[in-house]
């Protein structure tokens, strides 16, 4: 009775929900299409779409008009219902299981198969429950990282009060609270915050790798609703766009009832991976969930099946192995039907002639099945097994776990293990991956001279003045001076107001946000760098304390200080500077301007030799040795600011600000009518000093990008960030040298794109598609015309032709596209990198995907296949791990081959004995146990614990990953046929040998004579000694592991002869096998033939291996000698040429041979052409010429709806902010 009554329960209140949502959808009337704002016709054709798609959002309604996703989200490659059909699919394409499948049931015909009906069938279903076991393994650990994100909670508004709901559960329509520094769960449209106006503040370095934060403001409709009832009470619907990937791009309309319909976009979206920053709380209602979100938009719907260079590369040669096969199964039959034909006479009793036809179809059969071990069943089990331990080393790696975030690395595949040893391009996120996505500020430049950051340790003082450093000490020395007419106390009065006044403009001069908690204040910026530079002033005692729409507040050395901010001229990347207009406490009104050096610089006041204000000289003759310092910063990677002032007279002031006034609220031409007036201002500024901030980089990032650089692996960076950062970051992490010329593409439209890309092309010259030693930069909207079709493999040219490549403003779609540039049209290993959500595209597109983990946001880690805490782990990952397992498994797998066909050819050389007839020359359960039990152990051995050289000698000497495709331990098609060829030759040496050692007979001295059995344990005996003598010619590190794997196998033969031969008739088995042990182990030519058969067997790869060892030493084997003698593999690389190089004069000599055409800061293109003979001359010139100029970078958002000058005027840091509840 309760269990029908529940059912009734909820029966009624599901009808209730609908009947509501039936009210609730007619009080709002029906929903039609407006347009959500203006749009340019280019944007609003790619974006129309049809009415029926569009989806209708009802906020805080139980139901929705359509079914919708939920916001559970998946990485991982399988589910229940797709793992059979998914695996069978992916197991099924390997060449060699369906070939053992296809033998498996010919063994199910009656009288076909002479080796049993269970030999191949057992097997395989080993092998890929085997398989299956894995794929199981490692797919629940991608679940379990999918529920670390699925099982977050956030606080959503349901029955009329807030609960902690799992992220999986949230709902389109549910309206949540995200706290600050948390992640979106889903696609919001923003309500309401706790910020003025309804403002927030996002980081979208998960999504798009930019630094700078981005400022969302709720529409005035929805501002208000800042508590609990109103949201309840709040009624209407949201229509907007379906689902799509444009992360900027947003078209919405809010309904509300008995009001006007309300345009929503961007700004008011907060996306899924974007994290909440400087903001107590938002509340937002759900519009896009689960796979429906832009994050999700950009990136695969599933994990995609990966398969390394070497698992194609063999099974292609297993086809090739496979028409061989039958090529000799045809051969075989043929011939016994000319054998038949020849013999029927003399051989009346076989009853040859009887059913010919016949003979010849299961004598097909029977071939292909006598024949199958051609192709190595225990291939793809013993590959499996080696992998899966593999990734359980890499897992263990103590070296490749981080402390600090208690992250170890993680094999999430073990399917790739190999292509770890075989990368050619390495593709890296910048923000978070290769930087902290932390600016610090590092030292400043005043006045002519440099102040490095105050030790925290040593600031301090009873008054809370910190007298310590030597900034302070100059202000105040300098201020203590009363006797000016000495040159030299004049000169440091003068630099004391220098520096104030430059300490004053760092802590006035910005759009921070200061927020008191607990007597602390935390400082709140869209702009990380002005948050440095605030944070750097502070750290100077110059603390900035309050904003208010009027004026803000500093205390200054103790002292507390007023001024009045009266105008903003906000930093664009087209300005490169920013202006903020201010009046002093002393009543004067001054412009305090900050940017790059080069728009700085051209609008200092003019230095004349006539200026009779010889003060004004004296505080200008800092100008060059500013720039020296300014130039000194970026060589360190700094990123650098200029600060100059200037007085204002009052009257001009006036005048300006009507001018700027009218400039503003212009309709036509706003924009140039804005940078005019600015201009007007912005002048005759006097030079106060530079800063220089440091965009931190993860350790030991330009050690290891070094290390990829001289493994000869090309490093590309895709960015979403800004231009000048991603340079600036180049050259902070060495993959940009000073000196090295920069080829900037920013183009506008796909012709002129075209254009300047066939243009370099055409410098190269011959070059083109050599590396040369050129820094390739483009930006997002120029790659999207590089990468169209006609224009693709030219832009590919370019960009083989360049050493370095960096790709800034790009979307995650255009990194993946980037990535399959290279991927589809060149034979290269590709590896993509990075820690956002944007890099899964890119992650899953390159045939290694590599996420960082142990940071906040865990996406690219659960869709990447290996993933690691730090950039610098890479470094042991690939030469360490990568060059071990490349060269561990093409041993493997060429050795496999080899001991099959060892033994398996020998049943073609019998049937030359045996008339064709398919008669087997070995035991059956020998065969069957050859792969499995006799030599399972020595690929064993060397698939996990062969190593080339030393870790350490790996990880000193780069160099010897890029001899991966030299050398023993290489594979391609030349080495595997060679490997082939040797397998048959020791086949048929094995074979005949043993056939000439009995050919005479031997009389035992129970009167037997032995027969084929006995021939063929002599063969199977002499085969196991010789694969596992071979296993230890190529074997390079022998361990206690090694040693019992290669002398177990052959007493694990001699065990079973021993055993089986005594089994029957005890067991009815191996009745053909009694009494050989004592045949065997009482033979003379037995013993004899054990010591002489495999070593003349293997004289001849014990030859070739002396001569290579002495004669044609490759770098890694003479790497290896050093290793050994105790001396230092680095004497190989300096003796070897095994690679040209460039040194830097080289280099230098080959930039300046020809023409380069240069952007410089000023917009200017500079042309520089030296004869050789001047080159010792003009060489510094030159590397000042080529490089980038100042080292600026700046991170702001641009073109938002909500400006700079907006946000500083809404806050007023004295009153307090709403509860949000």
């Amino acid at each position: 009775m309760e269990i029908a009554g529940t059912k009734v329960i909820q029966w009624f209140n599901e009808l209730r929900s609908r009947f509501h949502l039936y009210l609730y959808a007619q009080n709002l009337g029906p929903v039609r299409a407006e347009n959500g704002g203006s749009q340019g016709d280019d944007q609003r054709s790619s974006h129309q779409h049809d009415s029926s798609e569009e989806r209708v959002v009802f906020i805080n309604a139980p139901h929705q008009p359509a079914k919708y996703r939920n916001n559970h989200i998946t990485t991982a490659k399988y589910s229940c219902l797709s793992f059979i059909p998914m695996f069978l699919f992916e197991q099924f394409r390997r060449y060699s299981n369906c070939f053992f499948l296809f033998i498996a049931l010919m063994q199910q015909i009656p009288d076909v198969s002479p080796t049993g009906r269970y030999t191949t069938l057992v097997p395989l279903i080993f092998i890929l429950s085997v398989s299956a076991l894995k794929e199981i393994v490692e797919d629940i650990k991608r679940h379990r990282a999918d529920d670390e994100i699925n099982m977050r909670e956030v606080e959503v508004l349901r029955d009329g009060h807030w609960q902690w709901i799992q992220w999986r559960k949230i709902a389109v329509g549910d309206v949540v609270k995200v706290r600050n520094n948390n992640f979106f769960p889903a696609d919001l449209i923003l309500l309401s915050s706790s910020e003025p106006q309804s403002m927030s503040f996002i980081e979208t370095a998960n999504l798009d790798g930019e630094t700078n934060l981005k400022i969302r403001q709720a529409h005035p409709d929805t501002a208000s609703l800042l508590d609990t009832a109103e949201l309840m009470n709040f009624r209407a619907n949201i229509q907007c766009e379906p689902p799509n990937r444009h992360l900027y791009e947003f078209n919405g309309v809010l309904r509300e009832s008995n009001k006007q319909s309300v345009p929503l976009g961007p700004d008011q979206v907060l996306l899924r991976g974007a994290m909440l920053r400087n903001t107590r709380w938002v509340f937002g209602v759900v519009i896009y969930t689960g796979h429906d979100t832009k994050l999700m938009q950009n990136n695969t719907t599933t994990a995609p099946l990966k398969r390394s260079t070497l698992d194609r590369l063999t099974n292609t040669q297993i086809l090739m192995l496979f028409f061989i096969l039958l090529l000799l199964c045809l051969l075989s039959s043929i011939f016994n039907i000319l054998w038949t034909k020849a013999n029927s006479d003399g051989l009346w009793y076989l009853g040859l002639n009887e059913e010919m036809t016949k003979n010849f179809a299961f004598n097909l059969l029977t071939f292909i099945i006598l024949f199958n071990n051609l192709i190595p069943i225990s291939l793809q089990v013993t590959l499996e097994v080696v992998r899966y331990i593999q990734a359980t080393f890499i897992n263990m790696d103590i070296e490749m776990y981080h402390a600090d975030t208690d992250t170890p690395a993680m094999a999430r595949t073990s399917n790739l293990n190999e292509e770890l040893g075989m990368v050619n391009y390495v593709f890296t996120d910048k923000t978070g991956t290769l930087t902290k996505n932390v600016m610090e500020f590092k030292r400043c430049s005043i006045g002519g001279k440099i102040y490095d950051l105050p030790n925290p340790n040593l600031n301090g003082d009873e008054d809370g003045i910190s007298i310590n450093t030597e900034l302070i000490k100059d202000i105040i020395e300098g201020r203590s001076i009363q006797d000016l007419s000495r040159p030299v106390d004049k000169k440091a009065a003068n630099h004391a107001k220098v520096v104030h006044e430059f300490m004053i403009m760092l802590s006035v001069c910005h759009t921070v946000i200061p927020e008191k908690i607990d007597e602390t204040i935390i400082y709140h910026a869209a702009s990380p760098d002005e948050r440095a530079l605030v944070d750097g002033a502070r750290k100077f005692n110059y603390i900035f304390d309050t904003r208010t729409p009027a004026y803000v507040e500093i205390v200054a050395l103790g002292e507390r200080f007023r001024y009045e901010i009266l105008n903003v001229i906000e930093f664009t990347s087209a300005r490169k500077r920013m202006s903020v207009i201010v009046k002093t406490p002393e009543g004067k009104i001054k412009l305090f301007c900050k940017g790059a050096d080069s728009v700085i610089y051209e609008r200092l006041s003019p230095v004349s030799l006539e200026n009779s204000d010889p003060e004004q000289n004296s505080l200008d003759d800092f100008r060059d040795v500013t720039l020296e310092h300014l130039e000194a910063f970026a060589s360190e990677g700094l990123r650098t600011l200029c600060f100059a002032v200037a007085d204002i007279p009052d009257n001009f002031y006036q005048w300006w600000r009507e001018t700027y006034h009218n400039a503003i609220i212009s309709i036509g031409n706003r924009e140039t009518m804005v940078e005019n007036a600015a201009n007007l201002i912005e002048t005759k500024l006097r030079l106060l000093g530079a800063t220089a901030i440091e965009d931190q980089l993860q350790d030991q990032v330009p050690e290891t990008i070094q290390a990829l650089l001289q493994a000869d692996i090309n490093v590309w960076v895709l960015t979403g960030d800004k231009q000048e950062t991603a340079i600036n970051i180049g050259y902070s992490c060495k993959l940009i040298t000073h000196g090295m010329p920069l080829y900037i593409i920013n183009e506008s439209s796909l012709d002129k794109t075209r254009e300047i890309i066939i243009q370099r092309c055409l410098d190269f010259g011959i070059d083109l598609k050599c590396q040369n030693d050129v820094a390739l930069i483009i930006d997002g909207n120029t790659l999207e015309y590089a990468l169209s079709c006609d224009i693709r493999m030219d832009f590919l040219d370019l960009c083989s032709s360049c050493k370095v490549v960096i790709c800034c403003r790009v979307s995650p779609m255009q990194k993946a596209e980037v990535v399959d540039l290279i991927t589809s049209n060149k034979k290269a290993v590709t590896l993509a990198i990075g820690d956002g959500a944007n890099d899964v595209a890119m992650i899953q597109k390159a045939h290694i995907g590599v996420g960082i983990s142990g940071v906040e946001g865990l996406q690219a880690a659960c869709a990447s296949d290996y993933s690691i805490a730090q950039f610098r782990f890479l470094k042991r990952l690939l030469f360490v791990h990568g060059s071990w397992n490349y060269s561990r498994m093409c041993k493997l797998i060429l050795y496999s081959f080899y001991k099959n066909i060892c033994l398996y050819v020998i049943e073609l050389w019998f049937a030359i004995y045996s008339g064709w007839s398919g008669q087997i020359l070995f035991e059956r359960w020998s065969i069957g146990l050859y792969n499995v039990v006799f030599t399972a152990a020595p690929p064993l051995a060397m698939g996990l614990f062969d190593k080339v050289c030393s870790a350490e000698t790996h990880l000193s000497h780069p160099a010897l990953y890029a001899t991966k495709n030299t050398g023993e331990s290489s594979f391609n098609i030349k080495v595997f046929w060679i490997w082939i060829a040797n397998a048959l030759i020791h086949s048929s040496l094995l074979y005949w040998l043993s056939l000439l050692a009995l050919k005479e007979g031997i009389v035992w001295a129970n009167g037997r004579d032995g027969g084929y059995i006995v021939l063929g344990n002599f063969v199977y005996t002499y085969v196991v000694v010789t694969v596992c003598g071979k296993a230890g010619l190529i074997i390079n590190s022998w361990t206690w592991v090694t040693h019992c794997a290669m002398w177990g196998s052959i007493m694990l033969w001699f065990l079973f002869i021993l055993i089986y031969s005594n089994f029957w008739p005890i067991l009815n088995v191996g009745a053909v096998m009694l009494g050989n042990d004592r045949m065997l182990f009482s033979s003379p030519v037995f013993w004899l033939g054990l010591v002489l058969i495999p070593s003349a067997v293997l004289l001849m790869d014990i030859t070739v291996k002396a001569v290579k060892n002495t004669v044609w030493k490759s770098v890694t084997a003479a790497a290896r000698e050093n290793e050994i003698r105790k001396s230092d593999p680095g004497d190989v690389f300096n003796s070897h040429d095994y690679r040209s190089s460039l040194t830097e004069t080289a280099r230098l000599l080959k930039n300046v041979k020809s023409v380069f055409t240069r952007r410089s800061n000023a917009a200017s293109r500079v042309n520089v052409e030296v004869e050789l003979s001047q080159i010792n001359r003009l060489q510094s010139l030159l590397l000042h010429m080529l490089r980038d100029a100042d080292g600026f970078a700046f991170s702001q958002e641009e073109g938002g709806t909500v400006t700079q000058t907006d946000v500083i005027r809404a806050y007023d840091t004295n009153l307090p902010k709403p509860g949000g509840m």
